[in-house]
């Protein structure tokens, strides 16, 4: 196994565009278990972690510029009031360590549709940046996942950063796992309110994480703005939710109980995202 090691991006494109066989690793929290347990063992290794670009953050008038190499830390610490639903989502990931090491970059690259900031990065538009020495393009998150650990980047490509839109609404991310650290999602939702738009989205319970388009109409039609919420409307929003995943049974779960969990954690989830919303409309008045 050759380990390629670029200094910078135009090396490191370069490299990839020689050797597309080549597998990126920054942080390595999925390609070090996949090589330690010999599930894959690649010609070569792309190691990225020199290449500064790649993890710096920035904004601009359309948002946040999130490169692929910040860790989930940072994500936490530095950008938890412009994104907060990634946040939410990047301090449910691993212990201390794994959040040190582990990027959202990573978590794209795998493609695994358990990986926990999926789900928040189709409800808030993301747009992943991926390029190559041929040029660079933007891939929207609802055509990025192509099925189970499958993406849509060539194979010529890496994942540079990610865009996202900074939030001026409600958002919210939950996870259910098979205990409360450390954890792999059994499943997992995230819902984003802005205006009168309602955007959510599922993780590990169907082939690729995926938004769920009649629940998002129901609630947008039904939402009663600037009142509580009725339990009728929670638990049919919850029935939707559930109805729109294609789960499997496996050794973390079944496909019953990630529907039925589903179901709960959308009426949950809503909850507190129109709680963050009467809240903000209250001190507005």
């Amino acid at each position: 196994m050759d380990f390629l090691r670029p200094q910078n991006l135009a090396e490191a494109l370069a490299f990839k565009a020689e050797r597309p066989e080549a597998v990126p690793i920054a942080g390595g929290t999925d390609v070090m278990v996949e090589l330690n347990f010999d599930h894959r063992r690649p010609g070569a290794l792309l190691d990225l972690n020199r290449v500064g670009e790649l993890a710096e953050w920035s904004t601009s008038d359309s948002g946040v510029r999130l490169g692929a190499a910040v860790p989930y830390t940072r994500v936490i610490t530095e950008l938890g009031d412009r994104l907060p639903g990634l946040a939410m989502a990047s301090r449910t990931v691993g212990s201390p360590q794994i959040r040190n090491r582990g990027t959202v970059g990573g978590n794209l690259g795998a493609a695994s549709p358990a990986g926990d900031t999926h789900p928040v990065l189709l409800v808030t538009g993301a747009e992943i940046e991926a390029a190559s020495a041929r040029g660079t393009r933007r891939i929207p998150a609802e055509e990025f996942y192509l099925g189970v650990k499958r993406n849509a980047l060539a194979e010529d490509e890496l994942i540079t950063a990610v865009h996202l839109p900074v939030s001026e609404g409600a958002q919210q991310f939950s996870k259910v796992g098979t205990r409360n650290a450390m954890v792999i999602a059994v499943c997992s939702f995230a819902i984003a309110i802005e205006g009168f738009q309602v955007r959510a989205a599922i993780g590990s319970a169907a082939p690729t994480p995926r938004r769920v388009p009649e629940a998002e109409e129901f609630l947008a039609e039904e939402l009663p703005w600037g009142a509580p919420l009725p339990d009728s409307l929670k638990r049919r929003f919850g029935e939707l939710v559930a109805a729109a995943a294609d789960p499997i049974d496996d050794v973390r779960g079944t496909a019953a109980y990630r529907k039925h969990a589903l179901s709960v954690l959308a009426r949950r989830t809503l909850g507190w995202a129109w709680q963050e919303i009467l809240g903000r409309d209250s001190a507005c008045a």
